[in-house]
């Protein structure tokens, strides 16, 4: 794939891509200047191992572009536009030490579109991961909280209290949207959905926060869900309790940074994951806390590296906008599927933006070789 000076990699029509082959220790092999401005490269591999290759800039080592996973007898093609510069190509077969081919100086013409990206290794994660294990960590105590108190409002069977109990914890679990691969089979237990479940909704594998939801909009007592909220509880504090014995990928950062208001965008305002509480963009508020504790931890890295940056602040800033005009002066909130068709569109486009701008983290965040 091309990462940072094409959007996109196709065939070249006019049939005048430039050619260049890798291959284990050799990288580049018939690379010549190509010209300033747009232009098609056919990347081959010659040799008996896949390999990685990127185009970088020599003297820094940022990526412009990179051909992800290139198979023996296998080409790609790369649509690149290059600008007055050095390039190189950097190739890294397997079990093989990163072999960086011949520059190639383009002396005219207007300077690259975007500058290259410094990588990003494990190293460089490390300490977004630990700020963000910490934000996470001190949300499952919030949450384990907001279950007891669920519990004890169930107990007491006061219908109008139970639900705003439950959006409390709801929304708690909800702002902790990057962490849910490192919780494991907890996540089900705690959130799962009844989608794929036998009996659906009455599938007694069906629990935790979504069950209960689905009981309290149901006609269901808040006593008879007591049990359920017993085994949330019970989830809850064995999630606290291996949490810190868990490894969170530093891969999983960059990836949840535009995942979360993507999942978002397709279960959340089409009411897909609803359960009857009309609550979805409540949960989409606490999806953009989520999001925003992720570029928290990140904003160190992608400040120097993501010229889009800024734009992110922005679509935030839009969409919460909007989700806030759906909470009603009661504390009720409208149901995204009973939003009037253009604050539907508005709100629509504004997620849809924001999973735009928040896209390319997943790229420059891209744990990668360099040696």
């Amino acid at each position: 794939m091309a990462l940072i000076l094409t959007s996109c990699a196709g065939h070249d029509a006019a049939g005048d891509a430039l050619k260049v082959t890798v291959s284990r220790g050799n990288c580049g092999g018939g690379w010549k200047s190509p010209h300033s401005g747009p232009q098609a490269v056919q990347v081959s591999n010659v040799g008996t191992v896949t390999t990685e290759v990127d185009l970088i800039d020599p003297a820094t080592g940022g990526v412009y572009a990179e051909v992800e996973a290139l198979a023996p007898n296998t080409t790609r093609p790369l649509q690149l536009t290059f600008g007055k510069g050095d390039y190189a190509f950097r190739c890294l077969a397997e079990d093989t030490d990163a072999v960086t081919g011949p520059t190639i100086q383009i002396a005219d013409g207007p300077p690259p579109p975007s500058p290259a990206i410094l990588p990003i290794s494990n190293q460089d994660l490390t300490g977004a991961v630990a700020a963000y294990r910490t934000y996470v960590s001190t949300g499952l105590g919030t949450l384990a909280g907001n279950v007891t108190t669920l519990v004890q409002t169930l107990r007491g069977g006061d219908l109008t209290s139970s639900r705003s109990a439950w959006l409390t914890a709801h929304l708690a679990y909800e702002r902790l949207g990057a962490a849910y691969d490192t919780f494991g089979d907890f996540a089900d237990q705690i959130d799962g959905m009844p989608d794929g479940l036998p009996a659906g909704v009455k599938d007694p594998e069906f629990a935790g926060l979504r069950r209960i939801e689905y009981g309290l909009w149901h006609g269901q007592s808040p006593a008879s869900l007591v049990a359920v909220g017993n085994q949330l509880a019970t989830a809850v504090a064995g999630l606290r309790a291996d949490f810190p014995k868990e490894r969170t990928d530093p891969n999983d950062l960059p990836l949840r940074a535009h995942e979360i208001m993507e999942n978002a965008l397709q279960f959340e305002l089409t009411g897909q994951a609803d359960q009857g509480s009309g609550t979805g963009l409540a949960t989409i508020g606490a999806n953009l806390d989520g999001t925003q504790a992720v570029l928290n931890a990140l904003a160190p890295l992608m400040t120097k590296r993501y010229a889009g940056w800024p734009q992110i602040a922005t679509w935030i800033a839009k969409t919460r906008e909007l989700v806030t005009k759906a909470h009603r002066p009661d504390g009720t909130w409208i149901a995204p599927t009973a939003l009037d068709p253009q604050t539907r569109q508005r709100l629509n486009a504004a997620v849809s933006q924001l999973v735009e701008v928040l896209a390319p983290i997943a790229a420059i965040g891209d744990v990668r070789r360099t040696s």
